[in-house]
């Protein structure tokens, strides 16, 4: 065993092996991996080997496609079998809003080159062979990727390609201690000695949890006891079987189950309701290679439905139970990428669908290790999505849901209740007593719209236009008619200040830094020249600057800026330390007016920006821009203060009509401007001069900012598609986002965001099309639902075309 690697990789199972075959693939052969025991130990070996690549996340969706398409590789490279049987799979829709989940996740396929169709009864019943009784049944989605392998051979496949690229791979060495050292490297002290590694990868599967606390990582993630069944030879599965052909895989939501062809015979697994945690409190050390006592009690319900459903599984014998742990993480997405906190440490943990999301998983942390990136946007995987707010109190309930809820349909607007409320502020209970119909983002409580009265507190998920729709319109109109209320706590804050301030944000931005009192707003780049933040520069004092960006994105910001520090530059993040309040409208001049004794009329205050003043009798710091898009103000203070603003405001805006307002509104308000929004039209998958961020690029100043030449380059050369907008002829169904762009009778792009207009009265989006296409009137249809609606390509804002109001 060697005692010094580029790479130390704990934990061989399937996403441990991935991680290494891939290193050695990108180009980093001094590498290794430690198994406390043998490859597969954990959760692998007793895994039911089904892939398929059906998810909501795009990127995930094209990342388990790269992992299917990889298996081949695999068995070419090494000349072993990964046992693959590439079968098709078939997801069923017992019900309309289940149909149209699957309609909209063939429509985001279309644009993403995956081949699956929706089927009709007929179609399924000659695909299974009569086997599926279809009473109840619309329709299903049909992807001929899916799948299923040896979990074993598999993983074997990754550490032969592995060791053949030059890594190294040593056994029943459990991991003792991982030590940080001065210069950022490791020590890992293992049972048959000490390593040093430049950098230390946790795979640790169902032991990452023990892994990452050696280092003082808390890691939100739960191992779930997963039970399915195989049965006895079924003559049915012997009659496909001499014909030459195999039994498809059938997902069945309404049952919560999956089943697939197992030899001679079926396998079917189930995400029951009465879900068992297992091992809360840490696995053992000792735990491996055993299976959990078979429960037959908590799928009772589960295998009477599948009786009903697979009527052959009633005539047949089980030969085997198969019960054992899997993690997941709180919203049933793998834990990958750098810690946050920590340097050169690395995670590749929780991810429960090892061998549809293992091979992506294993490419994208190689790649984010060797070329500081990812190719994809990595959002929905990214290790730093959750927080250092979370605790095991919030991960078990969230996990149990997400368990639970795994074959549920997914609705754009749903807000799972779980764990919450959590995180709040001082206005929670304020906003609670005003019917507020709660978000929630990065933890926090987020008002969402404010109930009407009679109405409930819930807004009904749904594929289209909800109950919030009233109270919504409602809002909108207060703002562009008086003047609204909305907390900005939700922003993403932090304070930076030191003699070196403005020139660490001068490399670290890519638009201009303001001068004292005024503010900016500038993308941030990766050196890739790829979007990875969405700022505003407020400039307090040439020693002092706050920015504001996205609430969620505060560890992926955070760490980012940790990356790239600079001496003589003090970076906080107060997000959770600063808040207050935006108010909006043609009356908010006035409303600030009556609050502060400072001068806020249009001459000394102009648009863009920022004094101190005092409002009330509270300190804070008040910038004249609303995301909006009308006249408004983002008024900072302190944490203990809030509440004492809000009195103020509101008692001096009782006769101006002021009103609350959430975030439906908001995103209602920006689309009439053309806004775009941080994880939707602005993205790590999106760069500068394809969504227009380029106008806020200060291109000639002297600072060498990152992505300076990958986006100069792309300037040079024009981006092959632009963000364009659209108003859309829709019923009752308004965009929301992926869905796919038609032109000619082909689609030629996709949307990032949309929703209904309140003020304007029409039916928005936001999307790609190639740039050469790009034209004010252009006829083109969106496909919402499966259904091909006309579009039109509406390139002025919708309202305040010059900004005048905004200006005023």
């Amino acid at each position: 065993m060697k005692t010094h690697t580029r790479v130390l990789v704990i934990g061989g199972g399937v996403v441990g092996c991935s991680v290494l075959y891939h290193l050695t693939k990108l180009g980093w052969t001094d590498v290794m991996l430690v198994e406390r025991s043998e490859l597969t130990s954990g959760s692998t070996w007793h895994a039911a080997g089904g892939f398929h690549t059906l998810n909501g996340d795009t990127n995930m969706a094209a990342l388990q496609g790269y992992t299917i398409r990889l298996y081949k590789e695999l068995e070419a490279i090494t000349g072993m079998s990964c046992g693959l049987h590439h079968v098709g799979g078939i997801t069923l829709a017992d019900n309309e809003a289940r149909f149209e989940q699957l309609k909209a996740e063939r429509a985001k396929h279309r644009y993403m080159g995956l081949d699956t169709e929706i089927l009709g009864p007929e179609e399924i019943h000659k695909l299974t062979d009569g086997m599926v009784n279809l009473e109840g049944i619309i329709g299903a989605l049909y992807d001929p990727l899916d799948g299923h392998l040896d979990p074993s051979g598999t993983t074997h496949a990754y550490a032969k390609a592995a060791r053949m690229g030059g890594a190294e791979i040593v056994l029943h060495n459990r991991v003792l201690e991982t030590n940080p050292r001065p210069d950022g490297s490791w020590e890992i002290v293992t049972e048959k000695g000490t390593i040093i590694a430049e950098h230390l990868v946790n795979a640790g599967g169902l032991w990452a949890r023990e892994i990452g606390a050696m280092a003082g990582v808390y890691l939100p993630l739960l191992p779930m006891a997963h039970q399915y069944l195989v049965t006895d030879d079924i003559p049915e599965i012997m009659d496909i079987l001499k014909s030459g052909r195999e039994f498809p895989h059938v997902m069945d939501p309404g049952g919560e189950s999956y089943l697939r062809q197992e030899g001679r015979g079926l396998c079917i697994g189930f995400y029951e309701k009465p879900c068992e945690p297992w091992s809360v409190d840490g696995t053992p050390w000792d735990f491996g290679h055993e299976l959990l006592n078979e429960q037959f009690d908590k799928i009772e319900d589960s295998v009477n439905f599948a009786y009903r459903r697979f009527p052959v599984l009633e005539r047949s014998g089980v030969k085997r139970v198969i019960h054992g742990p899997f993690t997941f993480a709180p919203d049933g997405n793998p834990l990958i990428g750098p810690v946050p906190g920590l340097r050169n440490y690395w995670s590749a943990c929780a991810v429960m669908a090892g061998f549809s999301q293992g091979g992506g998983m294993g490419l994208a942390l190689a790649q984010w290790m060797i070329h500081g990136e990812v190719e994809r946007d990595p959002r929905g995987f990214d290790v730093a999505r959750f927080g250092n707010w979370t605790s095991p109190g919030y991960t078990v309930p969230k996990v149990i849901e997400n368990y639970q809820m795994r074959f549920s349909v997914s609705y754009p607007n749903e807000e799972r209740p779980a764990a919450r409320p959590f995180r709040t502020t001082p206005m929670y209970e304020v906003f609670d007593k005003m019917n507020a119909v709660w978000g929630q983002q990065y933890g926090l409580e987020v008002v969402n719209y404010h109930a009407l009265p009679g109405e409930p507190r819930y807004e009904t998920p749904t594929f289209r236009r909800s109950n919030a729709w009233e109270a919504t319109r409602q809002e909108v109109l207060a703002v562009r008619e008086g003047v609204g209320i909305n907390e900005v706590q939700n922003f993403g804050k932090y304070r930076v200040t030191g003699p070196n301030a403005r020139a660490w944000l001068d490399r670290v931005m890519a638009g201009a830094v303001p001068k004292p009192g005024r503010l900016s707003l500038t993308p941030m780049l990766a050196h890739s020249g790829k979007i990875i933040g969405d700022f505003t520069i407020s400039c307090l004092s040439e020693t002092e600057f706050q920015l504001t960006a996205s609430y969620g994105a505060q560890g992926w910001h955070s760490r980012w800026f940790d990356q790239n520090a600079m001496d003589g530059v003090r970076v906080e993040n107060i997000s959770d330390a600063r808040s207050g309040f935006q108010i909006a409208g043609p009356k908010a001049r006035e409303l600030l007016s009556r609050v502060t004794r400072s001068d806020v009329s249009a001459d000394a205050f102009k648009f863009m920006d920022v004094k101190r003043m005092t409002v009330g009798m509270a300190n804070c710091i008040v910038q004249r821009v609303s995301y909006t898009g009308d006249l408004g103000y983002e008024i900072f203070t302190d944490h203990m203060s809030v509440r004492h603003l809000w009195d103020v405001l509101t008692e001096a805006g009782r006769d101006l009509g002021l009103r609350p307002f959430g975030m439906r509104a908001m995103m209602s308000l920006r689309l009439d401007k053309w806004f775009g929004s941080w994880g939707r039209e602005f993205s790590p998958d999106y760069t500068p001069c394809e969504t227009g961020l380029d106008r806020f690029i200060r291109w000639n100043k002297e600072a060498d900012w990152i992505g300076k030449a990958a986006a100069t380059a792309e300037k040079a050369a024009g981006p092959k598609r632009k963000l364009v907008s659209f108003v859309v002829d829709a019923k009752d169904t308004d965009v929301v986002a992926w869905e796919p762009i038609w032109l000619d009778d082909a689609v030629v792009g996709f949307c990032t965001s949309g929703g209904f207009s309140h003020w304007t009265g029409k039916s928005v989006a936001m999307g790609f099309l190639p740039a050469d296409r790009v034209k004010d009137g252009l006829a083109c249809e969106i496909e919402i639902l499966g259904e091909r609606r006309p579009a039109t390509v509406h390139l002025a804002p919708l309202w305040d075309g010059d900004g005048a109001r905004m200006r005023s």
